[in-house]
């Protein structure tokens, strides 16, 4: 009798388990701005969603560029005088190119002069240029600036929802990167 009453409940369980739970992430309307690191949705209105076999494929024929979009670590406040910092090395798809910080929900206008630099550059101009966009697994910053990218103009977008996180379990080469350079000077 209680397995009989226990049985729906853990069907419903296991379908919500976390290899499912981005089946349930709706889309919001404008960008995610809080917590960054969680279930992603499996679309992105006006992109094309890739796995990593379809990015392996366009970064093979090199027929699309890469774009980067992972926050950079902020150097800690407060470090005493004379205290070393390095910056923590960022390993992604070799070719990309890396635009930090540029997938929050809100972005000063200076970070958003650099999204949209960095773009332009990395498209040569062209806003029908094939642009892959990604950062890590179960992040939304790609997904935000994928959707900032058609905002922008851009009608090839083609969103990597698995990020390096999918290109490493691939066993896909990767390589350091540093970020591109800001026009305002700022790291």
């Amino acid at each position: 009798m209680a397995s009989e009453v226990l049985a729906p409940i853990i069907a419903a369980i296991t379908l919500l388990t976390p290899a499912r739970a981005q089946d349930c992430v709706v889309e919001p309307e404008g960008y995610r701005t809080d917590d960054y690191r969680s279930p992603v949705p499996e679309t992105l209105a006006g992109a094309r969603v890739l796995t990593t076999a379809e990015a392996e494929a366009i970064w093979r024929a090199k027929s699309g560029v890469f774009v980067d979009v992972l926050p950079r670590a902020p150097k800690p406040k407060g470090l005493p005088p004379g205290t070393v910092w390095r910056d923590k090395p960022r390993q992604n798809i070799p070719g990309s190119i890396w635009l930090p910080d540029t997938g929050y929900g809100i972005l000063a206008p200076a970070t958003e002069g650099y999204l949209r630099q960095g773009l332009a550059r990395a498209s040569g101009g062209n806003k029908q240029a094939p642009l892959v966009i990604y950062c890590l697994s179960d992040c939304w910053m790609s997904w935000n600036a994928a959707k900032r990218a058609l905002a922008y103009g851009y009608s090839d977008v083609a969103w990597y929802p698995e990020g390096t996180d999918g290109w490493a379990r691939a066993n896909l080469p990767l390589a350091e990167s540093q970020p591109e350079p800001r026009p305002d000077g700022e790291q």
